[in-house]
């Protein structure tokens, strides 16, 4: 197989009944809750919402990317190494979207090496790669802001339109 050959390695299915103010469940069943619109929109306390569902899966996407990326370069995180993810939820005109902030502690990597490791992760995971162009999408490291570079967030993996070349079958972990 290419490495730039597409593979299948899971798809996960969900259902929804009623909109943000339902009910979400996935086809395994671990996923069982109530949603509602956010708390601070007139929303229920108690139930989640579609962003908070996105920031949970992006801040372990991501922290999946980083492990990929420090095993690639033969270090190890730190047990308490830790991504945070903010998504808002925004209109502009009629249309609504999201923005999401990715605040990234490595806890035992100088400054410079986790910049260096954060732009790593967000070439290869898979929540960075599908919003990449749709999104806007803010890095930091213990708070400050990382500056992207435009190639950084145009087209998939690598920038160029192109599939990066490190796929998940050239490591032992899947980011």
């Amino acid at each position: 197989m290419s490495t730039n050959e597409k593979k299948t390695l899971y798809t996960a299915d969900a259902a929804a009944v009623g909109g943000r103010s339902g009910h979400v469940r996935s086809a395994t069943g671990i996923i069982d809750l109530d949603m509602s619109v956010p708390e601070g929109l007139g929303g229920k306390k108690g139930a989640t919402n579609p962003e908070e569902l996105f920031a949970a899966g992006y801040a372990s996407c991501f922290q999946q990317a980083l492990l990929v990326i420090a095993q690639r370069n033969g270090d190890r995180l730190d047990s308490q190494s830790e991504v945070k993810c903010s998504v808002t939820l925004f209109q502009e005109g009629e249309a609504y979207g999201l923005s999401a902030i990715l605040d990234v502690d490595l806890k035992k990597f100088d400054e410079q090496k986790t910049i260096d490791m954060v732009r790593q992760a967000h070439t290869i995971c898979p929540y960075s790669v599908g919003t990449r162009g749709n999104m806007e999408v803010e890095l930091r490291v213990m708070g400050k802001s990382v500056p992207v570079q435009p190639e950084e967030n145009a087209g998939v993996a690598g920038g160029n339109g192109v599939e990066a070349s490190n796929t998940a079958e050239n490591t032992n972990v899947t980011a």
